[in-house]
C-alpha cells in the first residue's frame, strides 16, 4: 500500500484491474479503490482480466460482481475493458479507453515546479575513475510548472545529519545539468510521465534511493517542512484489505501510525488527541501545504492497513 499510494500521488489516472476468474472484489482490489478515492485519482478504468480462463456465463457474472461493488464510489461509471493480457486479446479497445477516459490534463505553467522524487540513485560504475565521475540522478515525476537544463533547485526535507544525538534534516541545493525523458535528453520537462534529472549532487548522497519521498524545486518556493502535524482525520468504518471485516477502532494517543503525505511515506507516534483533530510527532519528516490530503494507515496484525485518510491543519 506505501508503494501504491506514493505511486498515485503523481498519476492522472488509473487502470482497476480484476481477475474474472476470481470473486470481486479481492480484499486488494478493495484497498486499491479506496486509496484512488483518498489520492483523487477520478479517471479510473476497470480491466477483466483473464477472460480466457472462464465460460461467457462466469464473464458476466464477474461483470456484474464488479458493477455491483462499484456502486456508490468514484469508479461507478468507469468503463469495464474485458481482456486476456496473456493471449493479446482486445488490448486495442483498452488502449483507445485510455486515450478517452484519462485525457491529459490542461497545466499551469507558470505555477512555481513542484517534482516528487520517487527514486535516486548513481549511475556510475564501480571503480570509475573520480575525474570521470557524474553526479546522482533524481527519478520521478513533476507535478507542475517546468524544470530546464542549468535551473538550481532546492531538496526538501533534505538529507539526514546525526549531531551529538540529534536528528536533523537538511535541505540541499544543486544544480539540473540533465534531464532524460527514457533515455532521450530534453531541454525542459513538464508534467506528465516520468523523467529522470542528472544533477551534480555527490553520487554517495542519493544512492540506493537515499533521497526517495523528497520534493525538488526552486529554491525558497517549496511548501513548509513539517517534523509534527495537526490531521483532521476522515476514519473508514472498515479496515481495508482485509479477508474478515474488521471496524475501524478510534486514533489512541501513543499508537504509532502510518501515513502517505503526498508522495512520501513516514511513520510517527500520535501525541495529543483534541475534537476532530490529532497531533504526531513524525519520525521522519514530510515537506506539505496545509490542507494537504493524506492516507492513514494502522498496524494492524504484522501489515499496515488502510483506515481512512486526514487533511493536515495549523
Amino acid at each position: 500500500m506505501v508503494t501504491m499510494l506514493s505511486g498515485a500521488a503523481i498519476m492522472n489516472g488509473a487502470l482497476l484491474l480484476v481477475a474474472a476468474n476470481e470473486p470481486c472484489p479481492q480484499p486488494q482490489t478493495k484497498e486499491h479503490l479506496i486509496a484512488l478515492e483518498i489520492v483523487g485519482i477520478k479517471n479510473i478504468i476497470i480491466v477483466q482480466n483473464k477472460i480466457d480462463l472462464v465460460t461467457k456465463e462466469e464473464a458476466i457474472k464477474n461483470y456484474n460482481e464488479i458493477k455491483a461493488f462499484t456502486k456508490g464510489t468514484i469508479a461507478e461509471n468507469a468503463q469495464i475493458i474485458p481482456i486476456s493480457a496473456i493471449h493479446n486479446i482486445n488490448i486495442g479497445n483498452l488502449i483507445e479507453a485510455i486515450e478517452t477516459y484519462i485525457p491529459t490534463p490542461k497545466q499551469d505553467y507558470d505555477k512555481d515546479p513542484i517534482f516528487y522524487i520517487v527514486r535516486s540513485f548513481d549511475i556510475n560504475k564501480p571503480g570509475s575513475d573520480i575525474k570521470n565521475l557524474q553526479g546522482g540522478v533524481l527519478g520521478g515525476s513533476l507535478k507542475q510548472g517546468i524544470l530546464k537544463i542549468k535551473d538550481k533547485i532546492e531538496i526538501k526535507p533534505g538529507r539526514k545529519i546525526e549531531h551529538k544525538g540529534e536528528t536533523k534534516w537538511i535541505p540541499i541545493e544543486t544544480e539540473i545539468i540533465d534531464i532524460k525523458s527514457t533515455k532521450t535528453s530534453i531541454k525542459e520537462a513538464h508534467p506528465g510521465g516520468s523523467i529522470g534529472l542528472l544533477t551534480k549532487l555527490d553520487p554517495s548522497l542519493i544512492k540506493a534511493d537515499n533521497l526517495a519521498g523528497n520534493i525538488a524545486g526552486l529554491p525558497g518556493k517549496l511548501p513548509p517542512i513539517w517534523n509534527e502535524l495537526n490531521v483532521e482525520p476522515k476514519l473508514l468504518e472498515k479496515v481495508i484489505g482485509l479477508k474478515e471485516e474488521a471496524k475501524v477502532e478510534p486514533i489512541k494517543k501513543g499508537e504509532p501510525l502510518m501515513l502517505i503525505v503526498n508522495s512520501t511515506p513516514t511513520s510517527g507516534v500520535v501525541i495529543e488527541l483534541h475534537k476532530n483533530l490529532f497531533h504526531i510527532r513524525l519520525k521522519r519528516p514530510v515537506c506539505a501545504e496545509l490542507n494537504s490530503k493524506l492516507a492513514i494507515s494502522r498496524l494492524v496484525g504484522t501489515r499496515w492497513r488502510l483506515i481512512g485518510y486526514g487533511v493536515i491543519k495549523k
